[in-house]
């Protein structure tokens, strides 16, 4: 089979990560990867703020767990890596070229062996002064949403199986 689209066909989301920390060459090929998504005519509205900084990683799963009303958990599974996916909203298809990145980081990280999880909640997130400040630390200006936070690290689990594709997923059109 085909190795890309085997790795959309067994790409899984991982709820469960180890704390080793992944290669530098590795991230960047995977970061590398959402930067080719394709983009409304290629306009490329989204960027990736890569977090491996512990303390930062670790206010930023307190904030977003805040937003689930919970204190005691880590929406983030403990991954080692925050790949956090805003999109410049003066865009018409800012949140549609975001999704696309948010796709192309996952599978890039499958191919590469680690394990991936979307997690929402990066709009409420970027819309707090705190994360404004950070946007505003790394030089970012303009009017950027969040779409996803892409966490990456080592599985420690195994790979869930694919649930039954619904009955009703294709129609077709002869």
């Amino acid at each position: 089979m085909n190795q890309i689209i085997d790795a959309m066909l067994t790409r899984r989301s991982i709820r469960s990560f180890k704390s080793d920390p992944v290669p530098e060459d590795v991230l960047k090929r995977i970061i590398q990867a959402g930067t080719y998504a394709p983009t409304g005519r290629g306009m490329q509205s989204p960027i990736i703020i890569a977090v491996t900084n512990k303390q930062l990683r670790d206010r930023l799963s307190v904030l977003n767990a805040e937003f689930m009303g919970k204190t005691d958990f880590d929406p983030f599974y403990h991954a080692p890596v925050v790949l956090i996916v805003l999109a410049d909203k003066s865009k018409p298809t800012y949140l549609y070229d975001g999704s696309l990145v948010m796709g192309n980081l996952m599978l890039a990280a499958h191919s590469e062996g680690l394990g991936s999880c979307w997690i929402h909640r990066a709009k409420e997130e970027f819309e707090t002064a705190e994360c404004k400040e950070i946007l505003a630390s790394l030089g970012i200006t303009g009017d950027y949403e969040g779409i996803g936070h892409c966490v990456i690290g080592y599985a420690n689990c195994e790979l869930p199986e694919a649930p039954e594709r619904k009955s009703d997923y294709i129609y077709h059109i002869k």
